[in-house]
């Protein structure tokens, strides 16, 4: 059995300290009670960076091996989307995480629906990055996705020169398309496609959630090599 199916086979608990394992008060709650981990059952402890160990349960963990680290991805898979009506933004996350993205940006366009003041930006940006933990535990993900906060095409387009729009009218996304915006219900508008270049997702008139999670699903897949880029 490789080291990835064994990561797999056991539960993930995310520590602070690897040396010094303790579990917090929420984590010991859902692994006892909702996930039914006993004490003294195989888990893997993570830092959430990529590092991690095998442990036997307990509020305090008792490690069982020493501490190791996954190798990094090539490169970093960014998807930026726009909240839709409807449709939380956790659920971007979620779904985006469990894929492997790397960083996840919430975006305001012109024909964005959900805008969010301050205050609300604030507390959506929280529950996002809680999301995105409790998701790598599902996922058995070892390093957590930096979560944004939400801010503007116009920002994300002026901070990263290389970042591609997901558009019917662009050209097959490729293995260079490391950040990818999705748009709102409705798309971008013409001015927004001239912002930036524009890559086609496959299928037909997507929802914007779909769009999202094909679009990560793409990027991560032609990073591992488990898609092939057009020819």
């Amino acid at each position: 059995m490789d080291e990835l199916t064994e990561l797999r086979d056991r539960p993930l608990v995310f520590v602070d300290d690897l040396a010094r394992p303790v579990l917090s008060d929420d984590d010991q709650h859902h692994f006892e009670r909702v996930l039914r981990v006993g004490p003294g059952d195989p888990v893997t402890l993570g830092d959430g960076a990529g590092r991690w160990r095998p442990a036997r349960f307990a509020r305090r963990p008792e490690p069982t091996g020493a501490i190791a680290s996954v190798a990094p991805p090539p490169w970093a898979v960014t998807i930026a989307f726009s909240p839709v009506k409807g449709q939380r933004a956790e659920w971007f996350v979620q779904k985006l995480t469990e894929l492997g993205v790397d960083r996840l940006l919430p975006i305001v366009s012109e024909r964005t629906v959900v805008r969010w003041d301050e205050a609300r930006a604030a507390k959506a940006h929280a529950k996002m990055v809680t999301v995105a933990r409790e998701a790598c535990l599902q996922a058995r993900r070892l390093v957590l996705p930096i979560v944004d906060p939400p801010t503007t095409l116009g920002d994300v387009l002026g901070r990263e020169p290389a970042a591609v729009l997901a558009d019917p009218g662009g050209r097959p996304i490729g293995v260079d398309d490391r950040i990818v915006i999705v748009g709102p219900e409705g798309g971008f508008t013409d001015g927004e496609r001239h912002e930036a270049a524009t890559v086609a997702l496959p299928g037909h008139v997507l929802r914007a959630e779909t769009a999202a999670v094909v679009a990560g699903a793409l990027a991560c897949g032609l990073r591992a090599s488990l898609v092939a880029p057009a020819q």
